[in-house]
C-alpha cells in the first residue's frame, strides 16, 4: 500500500505515519511544500528509529506526484465531506491513500478532478471538526489491509 501526505504541516504527524508505514511496510510519499524541514527534531523523534525502515519518496508537487505514478495508479482521497465512507471502497493492493494538510485538507482543486475517489471517515460529534491525521492514516490503511487479508503479517506470538 502507499500512504501519500499532501502538504504536510506538522512534523509529529508525519512521523507517526512514518512509523506506520514502516510497520506495515507500506511506501510512503511526502508531497512538498512542508510546514517543517525533513531535519526537523520533532519528526525525526516521532518517528522514532523507524526512518530507515521506510521506503519513502519526497515529491516537489502535486503535480509532480501525480506525473511519477503509472497511468493503472488507484487513488482514495480521504477528507471530509467525501461521498462515501472510507470502508464502503474494495481496496487493491498498491493502492494510494492521500490526506491532505492538517489545517485545511486537500485542496478543493484535486477532489473535485478526483470526485469518484473522495472518502469521508465518519464523524458523530459535531463539535469536532476532524480526527488527527496519523489516526486518519492508520484507520484507513489497517482496513485497506484488512480487506486484502493482511498480507505479510507476522506470525502471531512473534517477539520482535
Amino acid at each position: 500500500m502507499n500512504v501519500v501526505l499532501v502538504e504536510p504541516e506538522i512534523p509529529p504527524n508525519a512521523g507517526n505515519v512514518a512509523r506506520l508505514c514502516a510497520a506495515t511496510r507500506s511506501v510512503l510519499h511526502l508531497v512538498e511544500p512542508f510546514g517543517f524541514r525533513l531535519e526537523d527534531r520533532d519528526l525525526k523523534r516521532a518517528g522514532m528509529d523507524y526512518w530507515q525502515q521506510v521506503a519513502w519518496h519526497r515529491w516537489p508537487s502535486w503535480q509532480g506526484f501525480r506525473a511519477g505514478l503509472p497511468d493503472s495508479a488507484r487513488l482514495w482521497l480521504i477528507e471530509s465531506g467525501g461521498p462515501r465512507a472510507y470502508s464502503e471502497v474494495q481496496y487493491q493492493p498498491g493502492d494510494y491513500l492521500v490526506f491532505g494538510r492538517e489545517t485545511a485538507g486537500l485542496p478543493a482543486s484535486i477532489l473535485e478532478a478526483n470526485s469518484g475517489a473522495w472518502l469521508r471517515i465518519p464523524m458523530f460529534n459535531s463539535q469536532s471538526r476532524s480526527l488527527n491525521l496519523a489516526n486518519c492514516a492508520a484507520l484507513v490503511l489497517y482496513e485497506a489491509l484488512r480487506q486484502q487479508g493482511f498480507p505479510g503479517e507476522i506470525a502471531p506470538g512473534w517477539q520482535g
